[in-house]
This record gives structure tokens, sequence and C-alpha cells, in this order.
């Protein structure tokens, strides 16, 4: 779960609260880039995860990814919304391709 101005954030089924990790400000040559140009990162923080997801013979799948875990996810998946004055993503389970160790 994660705090928002008064309320918790707190992702059902087999969604995911990512907090994106800061993107190159810096070219390797040197170039300081203006927000409008950067790109999106694709690795955060996961900060709330929900219970998982409901299979057809009515058993929980198991989440794979915890809090506090470094993750990578697909570039173009998942919500944007608003946490404080940070822009974090919620996504599903299987938009998180890989654990960062």
């Amino acid at each position: 779960m994660s705090k928002q101005k008064g309320s918790t954030i707190k992702p059902l089924f087999d969604y995911v609260l990512i907090k994106p990790l800061a993107s190159e400000e810096v070219t390797p040559s040197g170039i300081v880039l203006p927000d409008n140009v950067k790109e999106k990162p694709q690795a955060g923080e996961v900060m709330a995860v929900g219970p998982g997801s409901v299979n057809d013979q009515g058993k929980l799948n198991p989440m794979m990814v915890k809090v506090g875990e470094k993750v990578m996810y697909k570039k173009w998946g998942g919500n944007e919304i608003k946490v404080g004055t940070e822009e974090w993503l919620l996504v599903e389970q299987k938009d998180v391709m890989a654990i960062v160790e």
C-alpha cells in the first residue's frame, strides 16, 4: 500500500504500483535533455502490489514481485497516476518483465 494525500493506494488483483526511476538528463556526450524529449524510464521501484489474480479453478495466482524490488516494465504498459507531486504507474503483473538485482 502507498499513501496519497490522506488516502492509501492498494492495488487490486494482479496490479503493481511502480515509482519510476529518474531518467537520464544528460547524454553520454554531455548534452542536457529538456523534459519534453526525455525518454520514459522503463525501470522503477515496486511501491505496492495486489493480492494476485484468480485462475479458472478459483485459486489465487500469487504475485511474483514484492514491495521494494526494482523492476523493468513494458514501455507503454500501465496507467499513470499522480501520487503527491510525482507520476507513478499502475501496471498489471504481466507487464513487469524482470526483477533487477
